[in-house]
């Protein structure tokens, strides 16, 4: 797989029928290693490693319902009071970040009501922090620890 902008991370590995697979620690199996798997692995790592973000109050890959339609969200950071601190859109390498893959995120932020927002595709890292009485978000260098 291709090197991503994160410190190097240890993960274990499979193959099975001719695929290779990589445990994800927070879903507790074995998945598919896509592209886009390896970026949201790496950001998981990264997470928990370098901003604190409490395992336990790590969810990955969960459906939202939003205006009827069924969409996933790639990473979710809780707080202890159950809402949610970050969320997280993963995409490719290859994906260029642009104002639509902001449009989604901000889209499921609508639901979701995240404090900060992370888009990656693991060479790209942008990070936001809501502002709900404006209704747009502000630019970070880097997130705040998460501190579960």
């Amino acid at each position: 797989m291709q090197e991503l902008n994160f410190p190097r991370f240890t993960f274990r590995f499979k193959n099975s029928e001719n695929k290779t697979a990589i445990f994800d620690e927070i879903r507790k199996k074995f998945v598919v290693l896509t592209p886009e798997e390896w970026v949201r692995q790496h950001t998981v790592k990264f997470l928990m490693e370098f901003k604190k973000a409490s395992k336990s109050f790590l969810n990955v890959e969960k459906s939202i319902a939003q205006n009827g339609l069924t969409k996933r969200y790639d990473i979710v950071v809780f707080q202890q009071d159950g809402g949610i601190k970050l969320l997280v859109e993963c995409k490719a390498p290859e994906v260029k970040i642009t104002q639509a893959v902001f449009d989604q995120i901000a889209r499921y932020n609508l639901e979701l009501r995240a404090d900060y927002l992370m888009v990656t595709n693991g060479l790209q890292h942008y990070f936001c922090q809501m502002d709900f009485e404006q209704q747009t978000y502000v630019f970070l260098t880097d997130l705040p620890e998460l501190n579960g």
